[in-house]
This record gives structure tokens, sequence and C-alpha cells, in this order.
């Protein structure tokens, strides 16, 4: 059985304001500031520290360079001097921590590294990133170790340049930047949501349609504050939309690849439990009980078996595509179904053959 405690510890997103229901909440901010009509003219680097002193002039300078400071509707340079009136928009990326990023010897899956970033396939239990609960042993960790060993690594980062995340159990891809601009430009895609990404799931039931769209608003469950809910009539949280698609159908459990419009905490698991479909073996959702099927014992037995192999929810991020920061070319990345996903579809394939 899991432990909730444990499991609601991992996400950091849960712990914050019930509003923080964003999937990359924390990594980056989205300012919009108008220019106040006393302002006497500044370069807007200057400007920007001022209004914002946990950044620094070198951060300020790669956020232009990405042409993330937009001044009345068009980027600007780091020089671009401010006038009264002026409405300024600007992505940030996350600012310093407080905590001490230790670096610790963890293996990980390296798929693609160069001087501006790298990516990663995260396996099923490492938590991306410190926080409550978990201090250490997660993939920033392991990255802070891996940059130490490099002797041309010369970041000006803060820290480990952390673009997005997934969840503790969730595998599949991820980006890391390892310079400011790189950072810079990553989150602008990630903010406006062109990058490619797909995920796989396993989910509950025997999905009707072959292709399909959940829309409805996520926002914190009502009850039950470690899940997040879907309020279709749009009462709470934001705007979400989920497309899916059946890959393969097991009688009892449909394997589906899903594509987010938007990008909210739990999105897919939030969404699929909406519609009928609680993704396999997800406890938080209450879906790591035999949910569907036939009432005997030697089903149940079957159910908890495939549980063994897959202890955790299955959701996998399976691809990966975005504009590189300095090429200006689009690179696309794909990772191969987990080995406990693998076996248990396996398992789900024999159990159908013989029943």
């Amino acid at each position: 059985m899991l432990d909730e405690t444990e499991d609601f510890l991992e996400d950091e997103l849960m712990n914050q304001d019930v509003s923080a229901d964003d999937e990359n909440s924390g990594l980056y901010e989205h300012v919009n500031i108008t220019v106040d009509k006393k302002q006497e003219p500044l370069r807007i680097d200057k400007f920007l520290l001022i209004f914002r002193q946990n950044s620094s002039r070198n951060k300020i300078s790669e956020t232009c360079k990405a042409g993330n400071v937009i001044v009345n509707g068009k980027p600007v340079k780091q020089n671009y001097r401010v006038k009264p009136g002026d409405e300024i928009s600007v992505l940030l990326t996350h600012p310093p921590r407080e905590n001490v990023i230790i670096p610790q010897d963890i293996p990980i899956n390296i798929v693609y590294e160069d001087s501006d970033l790298v990516v990663v396939d995260k396996n099923p239990g490492m938590v991306v990133h410190p926080g409550f609960g978990n201090w250490d042993g997660t993939l920033v960790n392991a990255l802070a170790f891996h940059f130490a060993k490099d002797p041309n690594y010369n970041s000006d980062l803060d820290r480990v340049g952390l673009v997005h995340r997934i969840d503790k159990d969730t595998s599949g891809l991820l980006v890391i930047a390892k310079t400011e601009y790189a950072l810079s430009f990553l989150a602008k895609q990630f903010f406006d949501r062109t990058t490619k990404r797909l995920y796989w799931a396993f989910v509950w039931g025997n999905v009707k349609d072959d292709t399909g769209t959940v829309t409805g608003h996520i926002g914190r469950h009502p009850k039950n504050r470690m899940q997040m809910y879907t309020y279709e009539d749009g009462s709470h949280g934001k705007h979400a939309v989920t497309h899916y698609k059946v890959l393969e159908r097991f009688r009892y459990m449909t394997w589906v690849e899903c594509k987010l419009e938007t990008g909210r905490t739990h999105q897919i698991r939030a969404h699929m439990k909406h519609i009928g479909h609680t993704l396999f073996n997800d406890a938080r959702y209450e879906g790591n009980f035999a949910m569907r099927g036939v009432d005997l014992p030697k089903y149940r037995k079957f159910v908890q078996n495939v549980f063994e192999v897959l202890p955790r929810h299955a959701l996998h991020a399976h691809t990966l595509g975005f504009i590189h920061p300095t090429t200006k070319k689009e690179m696309y990345f794909e990772s191969p179904m987990p080995q406990d996903m693998q076996e248990a579809s396996e398992r789900w394939r024999k159990y159908l053959d013989n029943n």
C-alpha cells in the first residue's frame, strides 16, 4: 500500500497555495508591468533589476537575448530605454533558491548533451528537484554531480537549469539548460506551449472512442487536497485541454497516448479520472485496485501481480521536441516504453490470450 504522506511530500506543488496548478509553477514567472508616468528614461536591464531585485544583470541580459522581454508588443534588447506608459511583459526563469544543491553520484540516463543543454530519460521513482521532504537524492543533485565532472562546464546559472518537471513516479524525457540563455530560450517554449510532448498512459477500462478530447478547468480537489480535480463548469481552477488516442486495448485496461494543449499539475491524471478512466495503479487517484474486470479471486490476484511489476502510476513522457537555443533547429527525442510498463502490458496480453 502506498504511503500517501510520502507521496504527498514528493510533489512540492501540492504544498503550495491552491492557485499553483501549473505543472511548471515556480520554475519561471510571467510579469506584466506598466511603467509609471513619472518614470525617467532608463535602460530596461537596469529598470528590471530594480523591479526584480532577486535577479542578476546577466539573467536580465540573457532574458532579453532570448526574446523574453516584450515592450508594447515587441521584443527589445537590454539597452532599450523604458518610457512612461510602456507596457512591459517579461518571462523570468526561477530566482536563486536558498538551499544549496549538493552534487550526488546518482546514475542517470543521459540521451543527449551539448554545451547548451542535456536531455535525460528519467526513471520512475526519482524526484526531479529538491523540496520539502526530499532535500537530496533528486535528479537535480545527480545533474550537479555530472556537471561538476565536466572541465568545460562553466555555467552562469545559480543552480541546475531545470526548465520543466514531471512527477516522481512518471518516467520519461526532460530537458535541462546549462546556460542562462538556454534556460530563458527553452522556458519561453514551455510557457508558450510550442514544445512537442506526448505521454503514454495505461488507464482503467475500455475507452469507448479511438480518439477524444477532455476539456475542463483543473484545480485543487474540493475535499481531497492530495488530488487535482476537473471542474467541467469552469467554476474553479484553470482551463485545461487533453487530447487522447487509443494505442491498444486490454479489455479491462487501455493504453492511450495523450497530448496536452495546456500544462496543469496532474493534468492527465485528473482528466482521465474525470472521464472514468483513472490511471492504472495511481494510488493518489484511487486507481490502485481492480477497478474494472470480473469479480473473481483469480482476476484480482492477477491484477495484484501486475501491480507488483508496475508499482506506480502508469504514465510515461514518451516524446520531447523543441527548438535548440543556439542552432535554432528543431530537436526531437523519443523514449521507449520503460521496462515496468512493458512487462505489465505483456502480462495483460498473456492473460487475455488465456481467458
